[in-house]
């Protein structure tokens, strides 16, 4: 796995705790150095270990750090280039879940090596849609809720999210899109400011 995706987890734990909570994190799963390098590769389980580590120290379960982990990395202003890149996806939040699915295949023409989890989805009609997760992470299917969150907020839409469990080897999540425009989306422009 690219280092990337651990790098953003180690980032969310300082950004969010301290850099204290990431030393200990580092140290009780005996992390050789001190912080990963974003385009060197890792062993899959290294992530796995980081997750439980900081699970068990922050008292919080797997599940709700990965969700947490997805809003920020939409939401939080060291991540603006990843909001950046998703709100290219469209206009409102309809435009960008109906993108989702490119997702992947746009990360590795950045980045050849990311391995982003393979996403299906289904429109149901009347707003609803179900969105199928697939990747060798347990949990990434929640990382992909707290970034729906995360966009739907900055699209200014009312979006229920639920997390449906896991049908073979996919997590399913359920969509329903209650009102595109609750409130004032967040301000996008194409070009960047000076």
């Amino acid at each position: 796995m690219l280092g990337l995706i651990n790098r953003s987890f180690q980032f969310f734990v300082i950004d969010t705790w301290g850099v204290e909570a990431w030393e200990t994190v580092a140290s009780a799963i005996g992390l050789p150095f001190a912080g990963f390098e974003a385009m060197l590769s890792y062993d899959d389980s290294a992530l796995d270990r980081v997750i439980d580590a900081s699970s068990a120290l922050l008292h919080r379960s797997r599940f709700s750090l990965m969700e947490d982990l997805g809003t920020y990395l939409v939401a939080h202003e060291r991540q603006a280039t990843v909001r950046r890149l998703l709100r290219f996806s469209g206009a409102n939040f309809t435009d960008f879940l109906s993108s989702i699915e490119e997702l992947p295949d746009r990360g590795r023409l950045v980045l050849p090596d990311l391995d982003l989890p393979g996403l299906a989805l289904s429109d149901l009609g009347g707003g609803a849609f179900r969105l199928r997760c697939l990747s060798p992470i347990s949990g990434a299917g929640h990382v992909i809720m707290g970034l729906l969150r995360a966009m739907a907020d900055d699209y200014g839409a009312l979006v229920l999210l639920e997390h449906l469990g896991v049908e073979g080897e996919e997590e399913v999540i359920s969509i329903q899109i209650a009102d595109l425009e609750l409130y004032a989306a967040r301000p996008f422009s194409l070009g960047i400011s000076a």
